[in-house]
């Protein structure tokens, strides 16, 4: 125990600049001396993460009341803002240019990361993912006992709650968070009451990385869907392509095919709004449109550069956000469940680290933050650890592992014909300025750029003297976000992992326990973090999964269960008639 304790009581930030040591992860020392700034277990680490959580609604309303609007997500995988209404000339777009034309663009949104998994653990709980360890792509995390999915808070305020299908959340979903889960059901649609209001969430897989470079037999599909007349050229839309790209015949078919795909979901999303619409439910329903980083494209997913962390995002909300409104202000995907939390009349935990996007009027709610805050961790096989902050016009990014170059090899990303093209013409000698760039043997300590003038992030200026002081001032807000969310991407992976599960094994949860008074069946639980869902036996049947909040009327057969955010569920209790 006492080597655990030292080996987790070392410094955050090592001040010393020719330490050695394999913790030391800033060398902008100030003093001979190693001063640490935490010194504490990782448990007490994971707590700072988050405040005090406040419980959940414990009951909700008997009768839905009509002015609680619904909310609808029409979530899209690996896109960029290569949108019409973002101005994109070769986008064919019309459902979500419409979308925009009648509610809110923003043109300043991004997600705290460049990978999907990352990002969506931290849109599902409200926080950034190094403040519960869910930071490195493709983990299985528990996260700290007062962090609940928000959709659960919805839940349990008289919500139905549905989400087809993705999840991805670097924990496995409870059966707490969502009424429907999956495939199987017709999201807002199969909901009991007509008049109960709804947060449906519809995730689009089409623009994925991996549709881009897809067979052509699947990709002659996609055209049937779109119509031949909407396919995009690629010698057409060469122009738009990224100037740290090689323009290769191959990177030309891929970013044709990027277009191609948007299409595809500008489609289905119209098909969506459509049935909204058809069900008479849009102008009660606010819609949110917001994709889960940036292009899949290489230097864009997997990266904190804009082009993998700057998205687009739609609102639209009837007599509520303004018709064809565009806000330039700083806006995070993490902003979404608070804002969404608002939006119902729920309370909004004090832990979460978005703001308020809108009030329950519509109208902007909290102040612009000065700075947005970015994180890059392992990615799959991969080894990678730098932190960023944006302000609306300069990016500062802190590279903690400088003799790491950018171009490591990575089997999923390499599987690209664009990234197969690129490293064959830097083995070539043939690669010049920007494009050459990606490839060096070893990166800076620190990268600014000044992204107005120079949107691809292609020329440092963290040496220029003249730029001295903006960059001092951006080093210390990224290092005072770190210790403000307790960021524990300064742990190595394998000694956080071996803290939330010791010897690699997942924890059960407690079962819970369940009695009947006359017809009222009340079940408890004691664990922390815990949940407790509970179905009943009806016409032969057990019914799906229900959030249990308070005690409630049954003769009949009912079993529950306790679950907890990356806990294996409770054995299930069962209580006989």
């Amino acid at each position: 125990m006492k080597v655990l304790i030292a080996l987790f009581c070392r410094p955050l930030f090592c001040r010393s600049l020719f330490c050695r040591s394999v913790f030391c992860r800033s060398v902008f020392c100030r003093s001979v001396f190693c001063r640490p700034v935490f010194c504490r277990p990782v448990f007490s680490l994971l707590m700072l993460a988050t405040l005090w959580l406040g419980g959940l609604t414990l009951s909700a309303s008997n009768a839905f009341a009509d002015r609680r609007p619904n909310i609808l997500w029409i979530s899209v995988e690996d896109i960029s803002s290569n949108l019409g209404c973002y101005g994109d000339p070769h986008a064919v777009t019309p459902n979500l240019d419409r979308l925009a034309s009648e509610g809110v663009r923003f043109t300043r949104a991004f997600t705290p990361a460049g990978v999907c998994a990352v990002v969506r653990s931290g849109i599902i709980t409200g926080l950034y993912p190094p403040a519960i360890g869910s930071q490195h792509m493709r983990s299985r995390i528990i996260p700290p006992s007062d962090v609940r999915a928000f959709p659960e808070r919805l839940r349990a305020a008289g919500y139905f709650t549905t989400n087809r299908s993705k999840t991805d959340y670097q924990f496995d979903p409870t059966d707490s968070i969502w009424d429907l889960q999956g495939d199987g059901h017709n999201d807002w649609r199969d909901r009991p009451d007509p008049d109960q209001p709804f947060f449906s969430v519809i995730n689009f897989t089409q623009c994925h990385e991996s549709q881009i470079r897809h067979s052509d037999a699947q990709h002659r599909k996609v055209i049937q869907q779109i119509g031949a007349e909407n396919q995009h050229d690629p010698a057409v839309v060469a122009d738009t392509i990224p100037a740290f790209l090689p323009r290769t015949p191959a990177t030309q078919k891929d970013w044709a095919r990027y277009q191609d795909n948007i299409t595809l979901v500008d489609q289905l999303a119209g098909e969506v709004l459509d049935r909204l619409q058809e069900d008479g439910l849009a102008d009660n329903t606010l819609v949110v449109f917001w994709s889960d980083h940036g292009m899949g494209l290489p230097r864009g997913k997997r990266w904190i550069y804009d082009t993998g962390t700057l998205v687009p995002v739609i609102m639209r909300w009837p007599d509520r956000m303004g018709a064809g409104e565009v806000r330039s202000d700083l806006i995070s995907v993490l902003d979404l469940p608070p804002t969404m939390l608002k939006v119902a009349g729920v309370p909004v935990p004090r832990n979460m680290h978005g703001r308020l996007i809108v009030d329950d009027q519509g109208d902007e709610a909290s102040d612009e933050p000065p700075y947005l805050f970015f994180h890059r961790d392992r990615m799959d096989e991969v080894y990678e650890l730098q932190r960023a902050a944006r302000d609306r016009r300069w990016k500062y990014i802190r590279n903690f592992e400088p003799d790491k170059p950018y171009s490591q090899r990575l089997d999923y990303m390499d599987e690209m014909p664009t990234m197969q093209d690129w490293r064959r013409l830097h083995a070539a000698g043939e690669l010049t300025g920007g494009q050459k760039n990606w490839f060096a043997e070893t990166k800076p300590i620190e990268e600014l750029y000044d992204t107005e003038n120079d949107p691809w992030e292609l020329t440092n200026l963290a040496l220029r003297p003249q730029y001295a002081e903006r960059l001092a001032r951006m080093r210390q807000a990224t290092e005072r976000w770190q210790r403000q969310i307790a960021d524990t991407g300064m742990i190595p992976e394998s000694v956080l992992m071996e803290e939330m599960k010791p010897g690699g094994v997942t924890p059960k949860t407690d079962p819970p326990s369940i009695r009947r008074d006359g017809k009222q069946v009340s079940i408890q639980s004691s664990g922390d973090g815990v949940s407790i869902v509970y179905q009943v036996f009806d016409n032969g049947k057990w019914s799906d999964w229900k959030l249990y909040s308070r005690s409630f009327p049954s003769d009949g057969r009912v079993r529950c269960k306790a679950t907890r955010l990356g806990y294996r569920d409770s054995d299930i209790v069962d209580l006989k008639i």
